[in-house]
Parts: structure tokens; C-alpha cells; sequence
């Protein structure tokens, strides 16, 4: 199915020559930017991969995905401190997969010790396909740790309404909704540094080795600055801060002589981040001290893919939250998810896979994109591994059916846009901070959009055929249409 897009396409040659121009003068000039992993250089920038036009998003799909996230935000924050579910979910796959026995062991390790810092952050987002069969958003996954593009989001809507008045279609502009993304994250970050409550510590982010999405990340830093001149922000990598950060005998974290009040996640959620024992001693030492992680131990375990599929399970979003409503309606975002456990229920899913792998999408307890494995790659290596304990750290996920609509790519690498079917993939963003017994904060901050190739099994920003995005709200009819 093909949904309209905001204006009628394709753009005649001329006008589409001029506006592109303009557009990417638009982008590189309000920091739509990263830097190129083909010709990296601290002193360059190249526009970030954005679509020309805004894309079409069904209204009520959008409104109803806004609703949800603070009762998502919830149900992440009472996961994240049930520490026998987290076993529970977890254990088999900790058996196979180092990288998630490594997180699990700093998480048993800090609990034993007892927690310095009982109070967590988690600047959470839900991703979203509009589902064309069944006519409503299902969820895709929920990111606890280094949710990126807040900040790109928050600024490339108004190139959007920019490039729709260039082409005549001021009428259009009140279907785009404001996106306070960068506002809500870095406010949140500054409530913890509040509950912190040392006016004297700063923020640190954790950071990469080589950071090529640099804007989206400084963007952060500028506007913490902005919303309060007082609070300094560090950003290290882990390297580094196993190499110099230390905890003193109140459990205070400093690095430099810094005293941190909020460690903000943009790395570490991926096994190639931690170099060494170097690098997991840093992991070690932030979970042991006073500073308010985002996320800590327990939240970045509650985002894995094997949590995501343990609470698709019947009865099990009810041990979480009490009203009946609030429960049918993160219910009704689930798409189908089963484990691959060697177990019964593992070797039924194994089955459906096999016999119809392009119904499916395999995912791995990973984060950062580039990971799944998609149609007839499934059988191949479901076959590899069907009588291995190694299917354990893979979940198996229904796929959803978003509709087509065409839309101009604009990429850096391409000397011309390319006019493309594509398909939408909505990110909504939250902030919680709390304990285990108390929720102080929890928000709504914004959203995000990203459209890929239609034929891309992976939408990534940066390495796939993926690109930035805002969305359009159009009120849709059952068969994909505008009323």
C-alpha cells in the first residue's frame, strides 16, 4: 500500500535542483551535520542523510504512540529494579553471550556491595512502525541507553516547514508538530543533577573512541549550557575514564578533579566499546559511585531484547502496572515475539521461522543497529545453530508491514537525491528518573522519525540506507488514505 505523501511528487527537474540546493545549504548551516566515516576529519562536517520532504505519519497512530510513553517510561523503571525478573529473563542467554554476563556480573557485583546511588535515570525511546495490515503502531523495540538524533530531530523539522514554504505549501506547515526533543532530554539531565544536588559537580558523557555523530551529541552539551550556564559538561570515553577517573571515600566519582553528578550514556552499549579490562574496570567504577547513571546497570539490562520479548508474555505486564486500560494499551503495541530457548516453546518458534523466515526478524542481545538478520539468512543460520545452547541470546520478532510512500533521499555520498519508495520508523522519547520505590520525574521529550529505503532491511543514519526525518500528521482511513 502506498501512502500520499504531504505534497504531489515527482518535483520537476528545475525546482527539485533549487530546493535541494537550499536544502542542504539549510542543513550544514543549523548543524544538521555529522562527520563522514569515509573522510573522517575533526575539521569538516557533511550534511547528515535527511529526506527532502517531511513524511507521512497516520494522526491518531502518532497521538496514541505520545500517550503511551510515560506508561512505558513506567513499566521500563519497575523492570529495570525487579532484579528476579531480570535473572529470570536473562540467565540462559548470559550463559551463551559474554558481553550480556559481563553487564550481568557488574550488576550482581554493585547489588552485593550495595548501591551507592539509588536513584536512576533512563532517557528512554519507543520505536515504532505504523503496521499497514492491522491499521496501528507496533513497537519495533525500546532503547534505554545512548537514544540518539533528540537533538537533529528537534532542528530538521524546521527545515522541513523551511523547504515546504519554498515550494509554496505554507498550508501545510501546521501538520508538522513542534519537537522539543533536545529541550526534554537535557532538561531531564539537569533535574538529576538537581536530585545530585552538589552545585559544583558536572555532567559526563560517555562518549566513543571517534564520534562521527557529533552534532546530535554537542547540541546536547550546548543547550545543558544554555538552561544553566552553572552546570559544566566533561565528555570522556571509557578508556579514559578507566585510565583516570576515581572513587573517593564518599563514592564520589571525579574525573580530573571533577566531581560528576550525571553519567550520560552515548557509548558502551556494544561489546566492541570495551577494548579490555580497562574499559569494563571504567563500567565498574561509574556503577559503584554516587553519580546518577543514564542508564544505570539495571536499566541498560531492562532495554535487551530477551527482556522485550519476556514482557510480551502473557500476565506479565500486569505484575507492572495496575490499570486495566494503561495494561491493553502497551499490550496493543506488541507485535509477535518468542524465544529461541532450547525448550518447547524455543523449538516451536524455530519451526515458524524455518518454514517461513521471511515472516520474521532474528535480533540479538544488541544495541546500535546492524545486528539482525533478516528472510532466508534466517534459515541459514537458525540451521547452524538449532542444536546449540547459542540460541538462546536471539529472540525471534514478527515483522511488521509498514505502508510505501515516495520521498526524495538526500545523502551526502549520492551527487543526486534519490526518488525512492520508503518506510517510516518512529521514535518517541521519554525521561524517568527514580528509586525503587519512588518515580520523581516522568516525561514526555519529543520525538523522532527515520525513513529508509523500503528494500533496507537496517534504517541506519550513518551505515545504512537510513536517513533523518519529521513527521507530517494526516488524518488516515483504513486503506492507507487522507480523509
Amino acid at each position: 500500500m502506498y501512502m500520499d505523501t504531504c505534497i504531489p511528487l515527482p518535483l520537476e527537474q528545475e525546482v527539485l535542483d533549487d530546493v535541494v540546493d537550499k536544502a542542504k545549504d539549510w542543513a550544514l548551516m543549523h548543524g544538521v551535520g555529522m562527520r563522514r566515516k569515509d573522510n573522517f576529519s575533526k575539521e569538516s562536517l557533511s550534511f547528515a542523510p535527511f529526506l527532502l520532504l517531511p513524511s507521512t505519519f497516520p494522526r491518531a497512530e502518532f497521538d496514541r504512540s505520545l500517550k503511551l510513553q510515560t506508561l512505558l517510561n513506567e513499566l521500563v523503571h519497575r523492570v529495570a529494579h525487579d532484579y528476579d525478573f531480570l535473572h529470570q529473563s536473562l540467565s540462559n542467554a548470559c550463559k551463551v553471550d559474554e558481553f550480556t554476563r559481563r553487564l550481568f556480573e557488574i550488576y550482581d557485583t554493585v547489588r552485593q556491595e550495595g548501591v551507592a546511588q539509588e536513584v536512576s535515570m533512563g532517557l528512554l525511546r519507543s520505536d515504532y512502525f505504523f503496521d499497514e495490515p492491522r491499521n496501528s503502531v507496533k513497537q519495533v523495540e525500546i532503547n534505554t541507553i545512548a537514544s540518539s538524533f533528540g537533538a537533529l530531530s528537534t532542528v530538521l523539522v524546521h527545515a522541513h516547514r523551511y523547504i515546504l514554504a519554498e515550494l509554496g505549501h505554507q498550508d501545510k506547515l501546521e501538520r508538522l508538530p513542534d519537537n522539543n526533543a533536545l529541550q526534554g532530554l537535557c532538561g531531564g539531565m539537569l533535574k538529576a543533577w538537581s536530585i545530585y544536588g552538589r552545585d559544583s559537580a558536572g555532567i559526563l558523557f560517555i562518549i566513543e573512541d571517534v564520534t562521527y555523530n557529533i552534532c546530535d551529541q554537542r547540541f546536547h552539551e550546548f543547550e545543558i549550557r544554555k538552561m544553566n550556564p552553572n552546570v559544566k559538561v566533561l565528555r570522556k570515553n571509557l578508556t579514559e575514564i578507566g585510565a583516570r577517573g576515581i572513587i573517593d571515600s564518599e563514592k564520589r566519582l571525579l574525573i580530573d578533579g571533577v566531581e560528576i553528578a550525571v553519567i550520560y550514556f552515548r557509548s558502551g552499549y556494544a561489546p566492541e566499546q570495551y577494548h579490555s579490562e580497562l574499559e569494563w574496570k571504567a563500567r565498574l567504577l561509574m556503577e559503584r559511585s554516587l553519580a546518577i547513571k543514564c542508564p544505570s546497570i539495571h536499566y541498560h539490562l531492562a532495554g535487551s531484547k530477551k527482556v522485550q520479548q519476556e514482557l510480551a508474555r502473557p500476565g506479565v505486564v500486569e505484575k507492572y502496572l495496575n490499570n486495566l486500560e494503561d495494561i491493553e494499551s502497551i499490550k496493543g503495541i506488541f507485535t509477535g515475539l518468542f524465544p529461541l530457548d532450547r525448550n518447547e516453546a524455543g523449538d516451536q518458534a524455530l519451526n515458524m521461522a524455518l518454514q517461513n523466515p521471511n515472516n520474521y526478524v532474528l535480533k540479538p542481545q544488541r544495541e546500535g543497529g546492524g545486528n539482525n538478520i533478516y528472510g532466508d539468512d534466517i534459515r541459514e543460520f537458525l540451521m547452524k545453530i538449532k542444536d546449540s545452547d547459542e540460541r538462546s541470546a536471539w529472540i525471534l520478532m514478527e515483522k511488521i508491514t509498514p505502508p510505501l510512500q515516495r520521498n526524495y533521499m538526500i545523502r551526502p555520498t549520492l551527487k543526486e537525491p534519490m526518488f525512492t519508495d520508503v518506510v517510516s520508523e518512529l521514535g518517541i522519547f521519554g525521561v524517568i528518573i527514580g528509586d525503587a520505590t519512588n518515580i520523581m520525574v516522568n516525561e514526555l521529550s519529543g520525538h523522532m522519525l527515520r525513513t529508509k529505503v523500503c528494500s533496507a532491511n537496517e534504517g541506519g543514519v550513518a551505515s545504512g540506507l537510513g536517513a533523518l526525518d519529521s513527521v507530517y500528521l494526516e488524518d488516515i482511513i483504513s486503506n492507507g488514505n487522507p480523509v
